[in-house]
């Protein structure tokens, strides 16, 4: 029906009404892709909880460009080349004009691929840097983040001198442990044992002996999830939690509830966000959480609020932009920040600088004892 027409009929304010509301119900779809599978299936129910409490927060006060969001979510634990389909699904079958992607790399650079710059992508979970694809805004942890000025402290406070390094045997765990190498190499200490497993592996006895008769006092933990948790636990069953400190880049809430505050005596990990920062911005992110879903709910960790994060800067570079279109956000990526439950987020290169805090464990479960504000992601996308 022709609108002009309807507004001068007998029915004008009905008929307003109803395209009022047709309107309205033109929601912007979100495909948010998280592990609901896999390895890093552990993360998926909290980062699935924080995807809504974002959706519902930002609908709350209008929506992205005055369109209330409607979320589409797909399995990123996956293979990547079957989490690609789930994501082709969501994109050119359900009409998904934004993605929010909290999953591993190997995903990542097949939803690159797949995607083309063609839609705004928006990768929130620590990884280890390099990604420079047109329309991927990259708001998670980078190396150069979470070590760079991070091991240079623990030297200084713990004074280890000789690193042993272990991960998983893909692109985040290699990347994160060569950018390593480099930083311990300038406190003067030296890397005597650098090593890769499958995602697979179960059983890290091994390992441990391997790092045992090194002489390490310092171990970096470059594993995901169940692996994570496999090898700490069994770490402090050997004996060398009181012989060697342990570092880790993808250490979170979840992760540590598996290895047990028992386990994690010496144990430090570097990230963005704990669930127990003390900013008002955090508590009350936190308050707000579990508000919504209750004190069952899923832990809050750091790779759940990237998932929040993420929905913060397609909010903020959305409205910078005043477009989804990804020429246009590009444009407008350099400088686009919010504040959120991790502070003052800034875009630079399409990265972005944010805030690094170091936490140990105690009884309660991580201690925030480290800040380190506004650090570079150390990237140079060129935008």
């Amino acid at each position: 029906m022709d609108r002009r027409h309807f507004l001068h009929s007998s029915v004008a304010l009905g008929a307003a009404a109803a395209f009022t509301k047709a309107h309205a119900a033109d929601a912007l779809k979100v495909a948010v892709m998280i592990p609901q599978s896999g390895p890093a299936g552990l993360f998926g129910p909290s980062a699935k909880a924080c995807a809504e409490l974002a959706a519902e927060t930002i609908n709350a006060r209008g929506g992205v460009l005055g369109r209330k969001l409607e979320l589409l979510f797909g399995d990123a634990g996956l293979a990547p080349a079957e989490a690609s389909q789930v994501a082709l699904k969501a994109w050119k079958g359900s009409g998904a004009q934004a993605v929010i992607g909290m999953h591993d790399s190997a995903v990542r650079g097949a939803l690159v691929g797949l995607f083309k710059g063609q839609v705004p992508y928006f990768y929130t979970p620590v990884y280890e840097g390099g990604e420079c694809s047109r329309g991927t805004y990259v708001t998670g942890e980078t190396p150069q983040q979470q070590l760079a000025p991070v091991i240079p402290w623990i030297a200084a406070e713990r004074k280890p001198k000789k690193w042993y390094m272990i991960g998983n045997d893909y692109i985040w765990g290699r990347n994160t442990n060569a950018a390593a190498r480099g930083y311990i190499a300038k406190t003067g200490a030296q890397v005597v044992g650098d090593e890769y497993v499958p995602f697979t592996v179960d059983n890290f006895d091994s390992s441990l002996a391997r790092i045992r008769d090194s002489g390490a006092d310092a171990v970096l933990v470059s594993l995901v999830g169940g692996a994570s948790v496999t090898f700490n636990k069994a770490f402090a069953s050997f004996g060398l939690a009181d012989k060697a400190l342990r570092l880790g880049t993808l250490l979170e809430e979840n992760t540590l509830s598996g290895i047990g505050v028992a386990n994690a005596r010496n144990l430090y990990s570097s990230a963005g966000y704990f669930a127990n920062i003390q900013t008002p911005a955090a508590k009350a992110f936190s308050d707000a959480y579990f508000k919504r879903f209750g004190a069952q709910a899923p832990a809050l960790s750091g790779l759940a609020d990237s998932t929040y994060e993420g929905f913060l800067m397609l909010e903020a570079l959305a409205k910078k932009a005043g477009s989804l279109d990804v020429a246009k956000m590009d444009a407008a990526s350099e400088g686009a920040s919010y504040s959120g439950p991790r502070g003052v987020v800034t875009m630079r290169s399409r990265h972005v600088e944010q805030d690094i805090y170091v936490a140990d464990v105690d009884a309660k479960g991580f201690r925030v004892v480290k800040t380190f504000p506004r650090v570079p992601s150390g990237q140079s996308c060129k935008v």
